[in-house]
Formats: C-alpha cells, structure tokens, sequence
C-alpha cells in the first residue's frame, strides 16, 4: 500500500519491505485487482497488485529465466507452450526466444495489467506480443485449462500469490485442467512462493499435484525482490527422467538454443532441484 513517498508490501503480517516512490505512473483499480507502477531508484520500475511487489526491471530476469528455460530445456522437444497468468509479458519474452517453440497460448485474466505493462513496463515483454506464435487469451486461467481442448508440451503457470485472482491457480481443479492440457511427458511448472516464508504452499501445492503427476517436485532460484528467501518453483510431469538429465544433455539442448541469458546456466539448471532439509521434511522425504 502507498504511505506517502513509500510503497508497502502487506504479503506477510509480521515481516515486509518498503520502496520508495521516485514517481508514480499508474495506479488504478481494475476490474480485477488494484495495479501501481512506480519509479523506484535501485530496482527501475516496480509493479504491485493489491499490496504485493510483483515485478521489478532489475531483477525480473531471474524469474522469468527459471520459470521458462528449466521446463522447455529439460523437455527437450517442445513445440507448444500455454502461459497462465504473466500479465507482464516477461515469461512470454523468454518463451518466443526459443526459435522450436511453433505456439505459445497465453492466458491472462486481466487485459489491463498486459496493457499497462506494455505502456510502462516494455522491456519485460520486448516486442513478444507482437510475435505471430502467440495467441493472447483475456480469460480466468483456471476456467481455460479445465475447458481446453488443446494439447502442449509445456504448461508454465506464472501467477500471483494465492490471494484474489490468483487463489484459483493453485487449486486442485487447475492442476487437474493442467494435466489434461499436457502431452504425454508433459510439463507443469508454476510460481510456488518463498519456501522459507511461504512453506504451507510447498506441502499444500505437493498434496494437491499428486493425483494428477506421477513425478513432482521444486526448484528454487534466488529472487531479491522476493524477500525471505529463496523463490520455490513447483514442477509436476508423468515422467520423471525429465527431471533428472545430466549437466552433459542439459549444456548440449542450450547451446543448440542459442540464447544468451542473464541467470539461467545449465549448472544453475541442475543444481536449483537440490532442496534444503527443512523443505524436504516437510514433504516427508
């Protein structure tokens, strides 16, 4: 929340940070949710929706990196990608850099945060809206997936905290809608939250995955912006072996991408699927 020339973030009742304010540029509510883009002098442009921090231009990169390369790497082959949420256009940006991607559906429940984020936050998206691949869907994420028809190999979920819009993404309906959207070795990557601060999500996403995928599990990438630790990133497919590829086939699939990244290495791609101990008690493994 805005208190004078400082923003607020409320995710968590005992524990927040605070950004200063350089310049507001837009704030609204929408039909949805209340959406601020503000100036801030350390981390460029930031973007909050209802009291929590979801982007900002300095460290986006390693978010999107993670959530996109890991899963269409470690597939190998994939040629059709759905994107739930992402509103801001950063996980479609790393997506259309993969030149074998032939389909990208995105689907994003409110037009307003696409349309402000290209307005005022351009380089996340980077001209990807404009990409012939891409089919940009204005609907309710949880809805498309459990009426869907189509088939991808790679389902990426980049949705906000489970509050509001994005609780229905972290149902067992939406992760059942997933399953049946996925080809046969599929994958399913989606946001999970900070698994320090947010551990309740780890267990309770795990618990509601397991119907539907006969492989689960997390991997982590640190997000500054994402304060209290590390950003956990839940991955479900029905074939484990994607998972597990040695640091020789996952260095051969990205140099043969040809993309230059910020964050994403093939080491960081490996070495993100080891969890700490407490995370893996609480998933009783």
């Amino acid at each position: 929340m805005v208190q004078g020339d400082r923003y607020f973030e409320t995710l968590h009742n005992a524990y927040g940070q605070q950004f200063s304010i350089d310049k507001v540029l837009f704030e609204s509510r929408t039909e949805h949710q209340h959406l601020i883009i503000f100036d801030n002098a350390k981390f460029g442009r930031v973007m909050a929706l209802d009291g929590m921090i979801q982007t900002t231009e300095k460290d986006e990169f390693i978010y999107h990196e993670m959530l996109t390369h890991v899963p269409i790497l470690a597939h190998g082959n994939a040629k059709r990608v759905l994107i739930i949420g992402g509103g801001d256009g950063g996980i479609l940006r790393e997506v259309t850099r993969h030149q074998s991607i032939e389909h990208v559906t995105m689907v994003e429940i409110d037009a307003s945060v696409v349309e402000m984020c290209k307005t005022y936050l351009p380089n996340h998206s980077n001209g990807a809206f404009d990409d012939p691949r891409v089919n940009l869907v204005i609907n309710d994420g949880r809805d498309f997936v459990i009426n869907c028809q189509d088939k991808f190999d790679v389902v990426i979920s980049d949705s906000t905290d489970p509050i509001g819009p994005g609780e229905a993404l972290f149902t067992s309906a939406f992760y059942q809608g997933c399953a049946n959207c996925l080809t046969e070795g599929g994958i399913l990557v989606t946001q999970n939250g900070v698994c320090f601060m947010q551990l309740d999500e780890v267990t309770t996403t795990d618990s509601r995955l397991s119907p539907y995928f006969a492989d689960r599990s997390f991997y982590r990438a640190a997000v500054p912006t994402y304060i209290g630790g590390d950003m956990t990133f839940a991955w479900a497919s029905d074939n484990a072996a994607v998972r597990q590829h040695s640091i020789e086939v996952i260095r051969q699939r990205f140099a043969a991408a040809n993309i230059e990244t910020r964050w994403y290495t093939p080491e960081l791609h490996v070495g993100s699927f080891a969890l700490p101990r407490y995370v893996l008690d609480a998933l009783g493994q």
